[in-house]
């Protein structure tokens, strides 16, 4: 995964503090879960940063799906969408040394995919250890991240919706 861009070799690269988190679900509302290599025990979404300023939020969200699940968010039969919320949030302490000096906040951007059946996937090994298909409420409560719940708990809301991408 690329850190956000560098002034030179140098430098830290360091992460931009513009996230998607990207719930991973199928139309029966199992979610997929991922249990982190870094902190084992801790559960959560796709999430991952912007690789630089100017990357559209849904090209984040494709490319973090894409790396750490091996699913392509354009493939048939599935679906991206924006859900147009946005979570304000205090970097917890233990990885703010990905991020630029200062920097203590992040604004992550909630996605959705719809997937047309809880199946496998390919984790990226050294971001996953191993991953679960549960039940909306169940993923919601095994995330360490509150925001990650709440996007979950949001889950029914907007499946019932119908994307409005397709409308003329």
């Amino acid at each position: 995964m690329n850190l956000g861009p560098a002034l030179d070799e140098n430098r830290p690269r360091f992460k931009i503090p513009e996230s998607v988190l990207v719930v991973i679900h199928t139309p029966d509302l199992q979610v997929l879960m991922l249990e982190r290599a870094d902190r084992p025990g801790f559960w959560q979404s796709v999430t991952g940063s912007k690789d630089c300023q100017d990357e559209p939020l849904s090209l984040t969200a494709a490319r973090e799906v894409c790396e750490e699940t091996g699913l392509v968010a354009d493939a048939p039969g599935l679906a991206l969408r924006d859900w147009g919320l946005a979570n304000h949030y205090e970097i917890y302490p233990v990885w703010r040394h990905r991020y630029a000096p200062g920097v203590t906040h992040n604004v992550e951007h909630v996605f959705g995919l719809t997937v047309p059946e809880a199946g496998p996937v390919q984790l990226a090994p050294r971001e996953h250890l191993q991953y679960r298909w549960l039940p909306w409420r169940e993923a919601a409560d095994l995330c360490f991240s509150p925001s990650n719940a709440e996007a979950i708990l949001q889950l029914p809301r907007f499946v019932a919706v119908p994307a409005q991408e397709s409308a003329p």
